[in-house]
Formats: structure tokens, C-alpha cells, sequence
């Protein structure tokens, strides 16, 4: 992806960071007052509100179970934010004591508030780079020392691919899916709005403009199919958060209001 992706050695605390925000809504705290009032800003059942926060995180945690159910016990979580409660490595590592997770995050905050709460964890790394540039964090020594990608590797992708801004979603998953062996993985979340107005999606987006992630969009399911081709998609396929495999019993009128879809993925031979 070429190295024009850079990272800022400064904390700007003066513009709201979408992964501050996401560690606020989920209760953490590694985020500033200028994360909380954008965040306070988006409605309840909005992208980027607690609602949402909590069904993305419940996705998160159940896609990995499945996957940790299917073998695979290394994972690459790109823009991964900041360690909260219910963190794929805190869940990997319960249902396989031996897995790797490496977490990629371009927030300095979040990268030092998760090396701390990381620390004595040798089986879990954050890699201080911008996923946007393959080739860095394929080649980041906390990557590589964890990842053996002769090995089935599951790339999670979780409300990130609609952040992005200045490149093409596909061709990144792809480039990521090209560096994993047959039998890895892609888990991803994406926002798709099911039932906002366009005056609403422009609330959301007028948000996310304040942001240093300003390059937020709503696709369709259709769209989002395109981020997995290469990938048999597992059951029950691209659909709101809350009814992947879900747990409990569900209201699937409920569950589009996240306006947000969740899917895995297994890579074809």
C-alpha cells in the first residue's frame, strides 16, 4: 500500500479520534473530553452510540468463539482500538489457552494505554501502525513474532473498513487475505443503514467529520459482499450484529437498529 501512510508522533487533543470514542462508549478509559462530546452527540441507535457499541462488541466476541470452535487460534486484529472488557484476546485465550492475537491500532493513546493493561501477556501484541499499510504490519516485529501465517490466520476487520478514506476496502481485505494460507479467516463489521434516514446517515457522518477519521460511509449488504469475496461466507451469512449466532432470543426489528451487519468468512483454496 506504499508507505505514504504515516503515523503522527503527536497526541491531538483538540479533534475527536473514532477509537477513543468507541473506548468511551464501551465504558473504557483511554479517551479525552473532546472523544466524549462527539460521541455524545450521536443518537441512540446510531452507528457510534452505545447501543451500538454493545451489539458490535457482542458480535466481536461471539465471531471469535466460532472461529476459536473451527481451530483457528491466531488472530490479527487491525485498528483494533483500545483493550476493553470483552477483547478478542480475553475471549481467544479462554477457549484456547495457546492462542496468539496481535492488535494493530494507529491512536498513540490507545496503543500506550493497551501496552500497559498488555503487559505480562506474551501471547498478545499491539503494533503502533496505520492497517492501511499492509506491508508495515505484515512485516511489524509484533506481528511477526506471533503470527505464523503458514498457519491458518484470522483477520478481524470490526468497524474499521467504513472508516476509511483514500483507499479502495476491497483491495485492502484482499491484500490481507492473500498474505493468509487456505482455511484462514475474515470477521468483519460494517455499517449499513437499515433504518436511518439520509437526514440521519448525514447526522452520523457530519459527526465522524469532525473526527481524524472523517472518511465514514454507509454501504449496502450488496457492497459489503464485495469485502468478502475470496471467502466462503459462513451462517447465517451478512446480517445485523445481533443475529449472528446469536446467544439469547432476538428482535430482528431491534437488531437493525445498530444499523450495522457482521459476517465471517473462511479463505478458498
Amino acid at each position: 500500500m506504499g508507505s505514504r501512510y504515516g503515523l503522527d508522533e503527536t497526541i491531538d487533543m483538540s479533534t475527536p479520534n473514532i477509537a477513543r470514542m468507541y473506548d468511551y462508549v464501551l465504558g473504557g478509559g483511554a479517551n479525552f473530553e473532546i472523544d466524549r462530546e462527539a460521541a455524545d452527540a450521536i443518537p441512540e441507535g446510531m452507528p457510534g452510540s452505545r447501543f451500538w457499541a454493545r451489539a458490535n462488541r457482542g458480535f466481536v466476541g461471539r465471531a471469535v468463539r466460532a472461529l476459536c470452535d473451527m481451530g483457528i487460534d491466531q488472530f490479527l486484529d487491525l485498528g483494533s482500538g483500545a483493550p476493553t472488557v470483552g477483547n478478542p484476546h480475553e475471549i481467544a485465550l479462554r477457549h484456547n489457552p495457546h492462542a496468539r492475537i496481535a492488535y494493530v491500532e494507529r491512536e498513540r493513546v490507545a496503543v500506550e494505554y493497551a501496552q500497559k493493561v498488555l503487559d505480562g501477556h506474551p501471547q498478545v501484541s499491539m503494533t503502533w501502525a496505520d492497517f492501511r499499510n499492509v506491508d508495515s504490519v505484515l512485516s511489524a516485529p509484533n506481528v511477526t513474532d506471533l503470527i505464523d501465517f503458514d498457519r491458518p490466520v484470522a483477520i478481524l476487520a470490526m468497524a474499521v473498513l467504513d472508516l476509511l478514506e483514500d483507499v479502495d476496502p476491497a483491495a485492502l481485505v484482499a491484500a490481507y487475505r492473500d498474505a493468509c494460507p487456505p482455511g484462514s479467516a475474515l470477521g468483519m463489521s460494517h455499517a449499513v443503514a437499515f433504518t436511518l434516514s439520509l437526514e440521519q446517515q448525514e447526522q452520523v457522518l457530519s459527526v465522524m467529520r469532525r473526527t481524524n477519521t472523517p472518511g465514514a460511509a454507509f454501504k449496502t449488504v450488496d457492497d459489503v459482499a464485495t469485502l468478502l469475496r475470496g471467502y466462503t461466507i459462513l451462517q447465517p451469512g451478512i446480517v445485523p450484529l445481533d443475529i449472528w449466532r446469536p446467544e439469547n432470543q432476538v428482535d430482528d426489528q431491534m437488531a437493525l437498529r445498530a444499523n450495522y451487519v457482521g459476517a465471517v468468512g473462511l479463505k478458498e483454496s
